[in-house]
């Protein structure tokens, strides 16, 4: 009879003394990656590990490649499941099932384990009993190389948390694989990933969070996660699916389901601050695409979030910024034009178009005053003091209403500022756009007129070949900033570009240096900041970038001797 359980290659080299850890690397259809990932784990300074290759029954040449890795290190195990499970939880749970090891990591094929990373929280499994550890995660940019870490400042300070309701914050960290777990926890509280559902990291995070008892932080990196921003919608990740809104539903189904599991246990107590985690994290990456997405798409969003809104903490919305706020409220509201023009201006400091104020002197976001309580309560824009705090502060809206190519090398640029504080004195004013390429400011100044009051509008023409860049060339992204002056102070904000108009790629040559490609376009996330983007170009930028990656190279090298 043919078995329809998982297909486990024993590599019959393995010693028979349990190993110290056990790594699971789940994959599907991932043959190219598959080997970076394991090799972190052979290159670890803790080498004492087992490595469970855990393969969701790919179909491309994964089997292949992971029997080969299993025969090149007797550390190595192959699992294949019988039948794609379409997601991460069961090829986890069918590894927990067979490691050997008394304490657990897992491993995405498209990512890494830095050198240390199982010597570190092993080490802090052996100060003292807990029952997991944890480090920080270091996040790299695949298009860009850029490195970043991964929530820095929950996991800074090294310290052991006697149970989550001490530092309820640590709900935002809720990767599993940031992790290393005692086998015997899990197997205590049977904890295991939810099978066929997304987002299962969220809810076993959260579970493991409220069952531990004691679980100790380790401020190094012990995880490598590699973004794709821009990969293909077939090859994106679930987290990189934000166009769906399938993708919201299940965002919003684990919700409940770690809402049910807070009753349950024991723990409603943590309901505010895993509300507070929704909002400001799960909820706060659909809100910065609003302005991106057509109305449709707002509506078919609202539908699917808008009822779990209405059951979250009162206490956790009140402690969100105010702009974040009214995006909230106008979703309520069903004003599905009003959320993509707000969420434009979220975590910026943008102003509305316009504010309204009632017969009390409450000023609101909008053009209307508001008709219920609660709407009124949340479209108040009154903390925000847009007449009354200092003029660097003031919050403006700078809007491009139109882009176009001017003389060779030159950007025209159509401006429309709103000044809903009435900040700005009646009458025309100087303005001034900068932009600092290679870390050199170029400023090109115009006037603003008065159209209407609390409105300005006035061209530049921004002259991309004017400006100085290093004679080795520049290679990277600027956005524009328009700047304002009055009584000798000034106040400096983003400009908000159409998110309709099409890219513009000229070929500026400075009178010195290098000649370089430039595009201007809008920036395709967040609030949609006017783009500038440099490349060198021509055959002398192939000679001098190798030469430039080299000294500096050579300048971090002398930096380390010193």
């Amino acid at each position: 009879m043919m078995s329809t359980g998982p297909d486990l290659h024993q590599n019959t080299g393995a010693a028979a003394k349990a190993p110290d850890v056990t790594v699971t690397v789940i994959v599907y259809n991932d043959a190219e990656r598959l080997p970076r990932a394991v090799a972190s784990l052979r290159a670890q300074t803790h080498a004492d590990i087992e490595i469970i290759i855990s393969d969701d029954c790919s179909t491309d040449r994964t089997p292949e490649v992971a029997r080969e890795l299993e025969a090149q290190d007797r550390r190595v195990r192959y699992l294949r499941l019988p039948v794609n499970s379409g997601g991460c939880s069961a090829p986890r749970n069918r590894a927990m099932e067979i490691a050997r090891a008394p304490y657990l990591m897992f491993l995405d094929s498209d990512d890494e384990l830095p050198p240390r990373a199982v010597e570190l929280l092993l080490a802090a499994h052996r100060e003292r009993e807990i029952d997991f550890a944890m480090g920080q995660v270091e996040r790299v940019r695949v298009d860009t190389g850029k490195r970043s870490l991964w929530m820095p400042d929950l996991v800074a300070e090294r310290r052991t948390v006697e149970g989550i309701e001490a530092e309820p914050r640590l709900l935002f960290e809720h990767l599993s694989t940031s992790k290393m777990y005692t086998k015997e926890f899990l197997d205590r509280h049977q904890l295991r990933f939810p099978e066929g559902i997304h987002y299962e990291d969220q809810l076993f995070s959260a579970q493991a969070y409220c069952l531990a008892k004691a679980f100790t932080i380790v401020p190094e990196p012990v995880y490598r996660w590699y973004i794709e921003p821009f990969a293909a919608a077939g090859a994106a990740s679930i987290s990189n699916q934000r166009h769906k809104i399938s993708n919201v539903r299940d965002r919003v189904h684990v919700q409940t389901l770690i809402d049910d599991f807070l009753v349950e246990s024991g723990h409603g107590g943590l309901r505010e601050d895993k509300d507070y985690k929704f909002l400001k994290h799960d909820f706060r990456m659909y809100a910065g695409d609003l302005p991106f997405r057509d109305e449709d798409w707002v509506r078919s969003f609202a539908g699917a979030v808008v009822p779990y809104l209405e059951q979250v903490s009162p206490a956790a919305l009140a402690r969100l910024p105010r702009a974040e706020r009214v995006v909230i409220q106008l979703l309520r509201d069903g004003r599905y034009e009003d959320v993509r023009l707000a969420a434009r201006g979220m975590g910026h400091g943008v102003a509305p178009r316009e504010t309204v104020t009632d017969e009390t002197g409450r000023v609101y976001w909008g053009d209307r005053v508001p008709v219920t309580e609660q709407t009124k309560g949340e479209l108040d824009l009154g903390e925000l003091e847009l007449a009354t705090r200092p003029f660097a502060t003031a919050h403006f809206r700078h809007e491009i209403t139109s882009v176009a190519a001017g003389a060779p090398g030159t950007i025209d640029l159509h401006i429309r500022t709103y000044d809903p504080g009435r900040r700005l004195a009646v009458g025309p004013h100087v303005a001034a756009v900068h932009i600092a390429p290679g870390g050199r400011r170029h400023t090109e100044r115009f006037r603003l007129d008065v159209i209407r009051p609390g409105v300005f509008e006035g061209s530049v023409r921004l002259d991309l070949a004017a400006a100085d860049l290093p004679l080795q060339g520049f290679t990277g992204t600027r956005h524009p900033v328009l700047e304002l002056e009055q009584d000798r102070q000034r106040n400096t904000g983003l400009l908000l570009a159409p998110l309709d108009f099409t890219a513009l790629t000229t070929v500026v040559r400075p009178r010195f240096g290098l000649a370089h490609r430039v595009t201007v376009e809008p920036e395709g996330r967040g609030s949609g900041r006017l783009q500038v983007r440099w490349q060198p170009a021509g055959a002398a930028a192939k000679v001098l970038r190798p030469v430039k990656r080299r000294a500096g190279a050579l300048r971090k090298l002398k930096a380390v001797l010193r």
